[in-house]
């Protein structure tokens, strides 16, 4: 194997742990990075590129467990927090009901969406379209928020989340865009709604990943081994980073900063493809 090939597998783990927590859609960047520099590489032809973009979001995945473990645990039983006594503590039903919406869609435009959305075209536009729904949470959410914890969110503010969530099955949208913009629209404060879309996050990228695993069972080889695990520990250790970094920063620059980002990348990206 060619050091440049590691090198690409570090640049996708590189993309992937970066953007899939941040607001800024991580399947949009590795769609872009895909159709203008890794064909132009010839990449998609020599290694299965479906089966290593699995690869490197179950490290992203692992960061995420790695990060919450704690609250992860203690929705299956496995932990106590100190503290939780009450049955309208910040349980697994609130993530089922926030995964719900966005399950039922995806499974009923699955095709749909493969066939009409997967492109640097329809990224731009939800690029924008995500950009202009922070701005709107930012600019419109409650000034003093309601929810100040995870154990505060109500069955009724996850089931709404989990509807705005629905817009990231558009490429590009964001997943964490959504539902962080949901939460803050609906009276979460900006740390509540990350930590809730990061532990969310855990179950349907997870479910998504052995989904996709089956699908592409035939192209799982021990000749690509160097590659996925190169691709893996990138996507864990920059996501692990990303995540710590978000989290920290989240509450003091809010959304903004990353809406006037996915609106730069839009512009930038429109010059290139259409003029």
């Amino acid at each position: 194997m060619e050091w440049f090939d590691l090198f690409k597998a570090i640049i996708l783990g590189f993309v992937e742990g970066v953007t899939e927590f941040a607001p800024v859609s991580s399947t949009g960047h590795l769609i872009i990075v895909d159709d203008m520099w890794l064909k132009s590489q010839e990449f998609l032809g020599k290694y299965p590129a479906n089966t290593f973009k699995i690869v490197i979001q179950l490290g992203s995945i692992l960061a995420v467990v790695f990060v919450f473990w704690k609250r992860l645990f203690s929705l299956i039983g496995l932990y106590k927090i100190e503290g939780q006594q009450t049955n309208t503590r910040f349980n697994i039903v609130h993530v089922i009901i926030g995964m719900l919406p966005a399950i039922v869609l995806g499974f009923a435009f699955k095709d749909l969406i493969d066939d009409h959305l997967f492109g640097v075209e329809t990224v731009i536009y939800a690029l924008v379209a995500g950009a202009v729904l922070m701005i709107v949470a930012d600019k419109f959410g409650p000034k003093k928020p309601t929810v100040n914890s995870l154990d505060d969110i109500t069955y009724v503010q996850a089931l709404k989340i989990g509807f705005v969530q629905c817009l990231s099955l558009w490429p590009g949208f964001s997943r964490s865009g959504a539902t962080i913009s949901g939460g803050v629209l609906f009276g979460l404060n900006h740390r509540v709604a990350a930590d809730f879309t990061f532990i969310m996050a855990v179950p349907i990228m997870f479910g998504a990943s052995l989904v996709s695993i089956l699908k592409n069972w035939e192209t799982l080889s021990m000749d690509y081994l160097s590659f996925y695990l190169v691709g893996f520990i990138s996507a864990f250790v920059f996501a692990l980073i990303s995540i710590r970094f978000f989290l920290k920063l989240i509450a003091r620059i809010k959304l903004m900063p990353f809406a006037v980002y996915r609106l730069v990348l839009a512009a930038i990206l429109a010059i290139i493809v259409f003029l």
